[in-house]
């Protein structure tokens, strides 16, 4: 490549991790200053605070009022393992898997589980699996959006509306992004730490009637872990759902939360979230067509996620090099950037191709992806005079 002069023009914010994710533009420790620390989540006030992180949820989400929403451990991947280890084996499974993620719960499905009548549907990296073959009188697993790959499904044509089994849908970096059609959908998962720039440790589960039937007429053949039991007597623990915790929350990151929804209000709720993230993978797509220097992993545009955007790098000199040494110039590159300050955490996952990965949800201005660009340019000639 030929050398390209150091920009001088910064990202405001450097934080383009895709999780945790960058803070709400404006965001500061000072909005926390009322959590109710030292106190327990069981009193009056911990329990109002969580209730009102439930409430603002479902109405952004707009989730339908006969859909739980609560508030569980560990994260998104917590509340995934609740729905997998409760609800599955009822019926035969069809596992969707087209990333890192996605591939994890199969290998939970099957290898922990151990259910017998499993399929695992899988594509590579930047691609989707053929829907059409997924069958929906069984079970199906899938993530909604990919975050590790940058292809998510394009909508929820493909889920037939009079299902016989569950549709359970990890969707943690689609969440406050993208249009998620409840009607199709009988368990989404998320956490607070991608789309709304929270804190992590705690995950979100929501539940449809049909699955709350499920958990209430069918019990699993292995031993339930207590963080994992919803229910009691073989009745849903509503409890959960209005704010009981399963174990002990932070206070302080339930505070986090609650910032985080206040803000996506006060932009205009979900459709002001999701104009923001269309306009920053806009930004992205304008720059990667006149860069030519990378490309979307995800080469159908109706398939590219539009918070997690993941970029190969196609320069002459790079697409050269074998796999170790692709991956020994990524990280060049993201150390470089990192150096100067510019750009954080923008490596491509562990288990992706070598690459770069943009978040680019609602948290991030696309004023700071504008300015990031010419310094991906510079870092990628910088590094190209060690591999050339």
């Amino acid at each position: 490549m030929n050398a390209i002069a150091k920009p001088s023009l910064r990202p405001a914010n450097p934080n383009f991790s895709s999780g945790p994710c960058a803070k709400r533009p404006g965001y500061s420790v000072e909005a926390l200053k009322d959590a109710p620390l030292g106190r327990s989540h069981r009193a009056k006030i911990g329990k109002s605070r969580l209730k009102e992180v439930i409430d603002r949820s479902k109405a952004l989400l707009g989730v339908p009022a006969d859909y739980r929403l609560g508030i569980v451990p560990a994260s998104d991947t917590g509340a995934v393992e609740m729905a997998l280890w409760s609800l599955l084996g009822a019926r035969g499974v069809d596992v969707l898997a087209w990333e890192s993620f996605g591939s994890g719960w199969a290998t939970d499905i099957v290898k922990q589980l151990k259910l017998k009548d499993a399929r695992v549907m899988e594509a590579g990296y930047g691609e989707l699996p053929d829907l059409t073959q997924v069958d929906f009188s069984r079970d199906v697993v899938f993530t909604w959006n990919g975050t590790t790959s940058g292809v998510c499904v394009p909508n929820g044509d493909w889920i037939p509306a009079d299902r016989e089994g569950l549709t359970i849908c990890d969707a943690t970096s689609a969440a406050f992004a993208m249009d998620l059609p409840w009607d199709k959908l009988d368990v989404v998962t998320y956490s607070w730490q991608k789309v709304l720039g929270g804190e992590g440790a705690h995950g979100v589960l929501i539940l449809s009637p049909r699955a709350v039937a499920r958990l209430e007429s069918y019990a699993p053949a292995w031993p339930m872990p207590k963080i994992f039991r919803m229910t009691k007597g073989g009745k849903l623990i509503e409890g959960i759902f209005v704010g009981e915790t399963i174990n002990t929350p932070s206070m302080l990151v339930v505070e986090d939360a609650l910032d985080g929804l206040k803000w996506s209000e006060s932009i205009g709720g979900l459709a002001g979230l999701m104009q923001r993230s269309k306009a920053n993978l806009a930004a992205i797509a304008k720059w990667v067509e006149g860069c030519g220097a990378v490309e979307f992993l995800a080469v159908r545009p109706e398939i590219r996620s539009s918070t997690s955007v993941c970029l190969k790098i196609v320069a002459p000199w790079f697409a050269n090099l074998d796999a170790e040494g692709q991956q020994k110039a990524q990280k060049a590159i993201v150390a470089l950037l990192e150096k100067e300050g510019v750009a954080f955490d923008l490596g491509a996952y562990r288990d992706a191709p070598a690459g770069l990965r943009i978040w680019a949800g609602a948290t991030v201005e696309t004023s700071d992806l504008e300015a990031l660009f010419p310094w991906l340019e510079w870092a990628l000639g910088e590094v190209s005079k060690d591999f050339v």
